[in-house]
C-alpha cells in the first residue's frame, strides 16, 4: 500500500499476531487485550494492514512461496540449473518441501482475519465507512487464505473464530467443498461492504472487484459455470477496470509512482514502507539474469587477445543505460514455451513475454522479459515490483471458459477475442470451433496470456491434465519431473510438523493425500 501512516507501537502488536510458523504454537487470544484495541478507525485499519503484511512473507508472495506450487512443476517455468529440484522434480514428501511455511502463513491470515472480524463487526467505535471497509477486507483476506489452502491441500482444518489452543490442537480436516461454500458467502458480503476503488494513497487494498474476482475463481474451480460467469460479467460490465491497449504496459512497473494500471484488480503491494522496511520482493531476482551466466560465449574476445570478453562488453553496455544483471537467473521458460514456433504466428505477446537476445547479445538462456527488471535502482533483494494476483484479462478468459462449458463456444468468442485483439496484428479472432476444440484451445490461450502469473499449475490440475502435461513437456537435462510425478501430486501432504502437533489431521485420511500409500 502506498504512503501509509503507521503507529509503531500498534504495529509491534500486529507483528506479535503474525509471529508463529505453525498455527498451533501459541494461544494468540492472550497476546493482546482486544478491549484495548479496535477503539477507533486508525486501529482497525492498522489491524487490517497487518493482514496485508503477511502476504509479503517469503512463504507467500515475496519470493518463491506460493509460486513453488502454483507456477513451478508445470509447463512454463523451470530452473536454469539444478536448484529447487525437490519441488520441480516432484520429490515432495512429508517434511520435504511439504509447504509447511506456506501453510503456517496462510493460517496466520485466517487467524488474524477472524480476530479482526469478531472485533470490527458491530463496533460502534468505528465510523460506518471504516467498519464496512475493514470488515470487507478481513473477509476477503480470510477467503484468499482458504482459497490457497484448499487448492494446495484439499480438505484442511477450518475455523472462522479464534479458538483456544486445546481446540486448535485437535482439529480434524474439514471438507473442502464446505469451506469453499462458506467463503463464497463471505465474499458476497465483502462485495457489499467494500468500496469500488481507492484513492492514490490507498492502492493495494482489496476492492469489491477483488472480492468478485476471488469469488469467480472459487466458482470456476468448483465447475459452477453459471455463477463463475455471472461474477466475471459483473466485473467486465460494472467495474472501473479495463483492458490496456498495449500488452507490455500491463507489466511495466519501472515507475514506482505508477505501478498500478486499470487492468490490475488486486496486487500485493511491495512498495517499501517506513516501519517494516522489508516490503521489497525477491521474486524478480529469480527471473533476472545473473551476469556470470551471460551472454553465450561469454569468455570470447571479439577483438582478439587482450581485449574485453563478451561479458565485459555486455556489462559496459548495460551500465551505459543504468542497468545490470544482478539476479539469480534460475526461473526461465521451459524449452517449448521459449520456442517462438510453438506460439501462434504474429502473436505479439511472445516478444513481451520471452527474451533470448538483449542489446545485440545472444543470451545463454531464454528469460521471462515480462518479469525482469534490470534497472540499477532496483538491485538484488531490493525490488519493489508488485505481484499482480488478479487482472482483467484473466477475468475475460474465465468468462469465455465458463460460457463455453454452459452453452458452447458461440457466446464465448466475444470474451476471448477481446483479449486476443491486442495480442495480434492483424486480429486473429476465434470462430468455428466445437465445444471441445474451444476447451482445448483455452488450455494454450491461458498459458500464453498469463504465464508465470500464478495460475498455470492450478489450471492444469482443475482441467485434469497436470500429469499428462508434465510427462509430455520437454524439460532440461538436469530435471526429470516426468519420471517422478504421480496422481497424488495434485495435492501436497499435510506438513509433517503439523502432524506431529496434531495427529488428528490423519483421522479422515490416514494416507495423507496419498503420500503414505493406500
Amino acid at each position: 500500500m502506498k504512503n501509509k501512516t503507521f503507529i509503531l507501537s500498534i504495529c509491534a502488536v500486529l507483528m506479535v499476531l503474525s509471529s508463529c510458523d505453525s498455527f498451533l504454537e501459541e494461544d494468540l487470544r492472550n497476546e493482546i487485550a482486544v478491549e484495548n484495541f479496535f477503539n477507533n478507525d486508525q486501529e482497525a485499519l492498522l489491524a487490517v494492514n497487518g493482514l496485508y503484511r503477511i502476504l509479503h512473507r517469503g512463504t507467500l508472495y515475496r519470493t518463491r512461496g506460493l509460486d513453488n506450487y502454483n507456477v513451478n512443476g508445470a509447463d512454463e517455468v523451470g530452473p536454469s540449473r539444478n536448484v529447487n529440484a525437490q519441488i520441480h522434480n516432484y520429490l515432495i514428501q512429508e517434511g520435504v518441501s511439504d509447504g509447511n511455511g506456506t501453510w503456517g502463513s496462510l493460517y496466520e491470515i485466517v487467524r488474524n482475519a477472524s480476530l479482526n472480524i469478531s472485533n470490527i463487526e458491530g463496533n460502534e467505535n468505528l465510523s460506518e465507512e471504516i467498519r464496512n471497509q475493514t470488515l470487507g477486507e478481513s473477509l476477503f483476506m480470510r477467503a484468499l487464505a482458504y482459497f490457497h489452502l484448499t487448492n494446495l491441500w484439499g480438505d484442511v482444518p477450518y475455523f472462522t473464530e479464534l479458538l483456544p489452543l486445546e481446540d486448535l490442537g485437535t482439529l480434524e480436516r474439514f471438507p473442502r467443498d464446505r469451506i469453499r461454500a462458506d467463503m463464497k458467502d463471505d465474499l458476497a458480503r465483502a462485495f457489499d461492504l467494500l468500496p469500488s476503488s481507492y484513492g492514490a494513497n490507498e492502492l493495494g487494498r482489496a476492492s469489491k472487484w477483488a472480492a468478485t474476482a476471488l469469488k469467480a475463481k472459487f466458482h470456476l474451480f468448483d465447475r459452477e459455470w453459471a455463477e463463475a460467469k455471472a461474477e466475471c460479467d459483473n466485473i467486465i460490465n460494472n467495474s472501473p477496470h479495463r483492458l490496456l491497449d498495449d500488452f507490455a504496459a500491463v507489466f511495466d512497473q519501472t515507475d514506482l509512482e505508477n505501478q498500478y494500471n486499470d487492468e490490475h484488480i488486486f496486487a500485493v503491494d511491495f512498495t517499501t514502507d517506513g516501519v517494516f522496511e522489508d516490503a521489497d520482493t525477491w521474486r524478480t531476482d529469480d527471473y533476472n539474469p545473473r551476469l556470470r551466466d551471460e551472454p553465450s560465449n561469454r569468455n570470447d574476445r571479439p577483438g582478439g587477445d587482450g581485449t574485453p570478453a563478451r561479458w565485459q562488453l555486455l556489462q559496459a553496455d548495460l551500465q551505459a543505460i543504468d542497468q545490470d544483471m544482478t539476479g539469480f537467473g534460475w526461473a526461465i521458460p521451459l524449452p517449448e514455451l521459449a520456442d517462438r514456433a510453438n506460439w501462434e504466428l504474429d502473436d505479439l505477446r511472445y516478444d513481451v513475454t520471452i527474451v533470448t537476445e538483449y542489446l545485440g547479445y545472444q543470451l545463454s538462456f531464454p528469460y521471462f522479459r515480462k518479469n525482469w527488471n534490470l534497472n540499477n535502482t532496483s538491485p538484488r533483494f531490493n525490488h519493489n515490483e508488485n505481484y499482480v494476483v488478479f487482472r482483467l484479462a484473466d477475468i475475460y478468459l474465465m468468462a469465455a471458459e465458463a460460457e463455453n462449458e454452459l452453452n458452447g463456444p458461440d457466446g464465448a468468442y466475444l470474451y476471448v477475442n477481446r483479449v486476443r485483439e491486442r495480442a495480434f496484428e492483424p486480429d486473429k479472432p476465434w470462430s468455428g470451433m466445437s465445444q471441445q476444440e474451444f476447451r482445448e484451445a483455452m488450455y494454450d490461450e491461458r498459458k500464453f496470456e498469463l504465464c508465470t502469473e500464478g495460475h498455470r499449475r492450478m489450471d492444469l490440475i482443475r482441467w485434469g491434465i497436470l500429469l499428462e502435461t508434465v510427462r509430455n513437456v520437454q524439460h532440461r537435462p538436469w530435471n526429470n519431473p516426468a519420471d517422478n510425478i504421480q496422481p497424488y501430486h495434485v495435492l501436497l501432504p499435510i506438513p509433517q510438523e503439523e502432524l506431529i502437533l496434531n495427529p488428528n489431521l490423519l483421522n479422515t485420511d490416514p494416507t495423507n493425500n496419498g503420500y503414505r500409500g493406500g
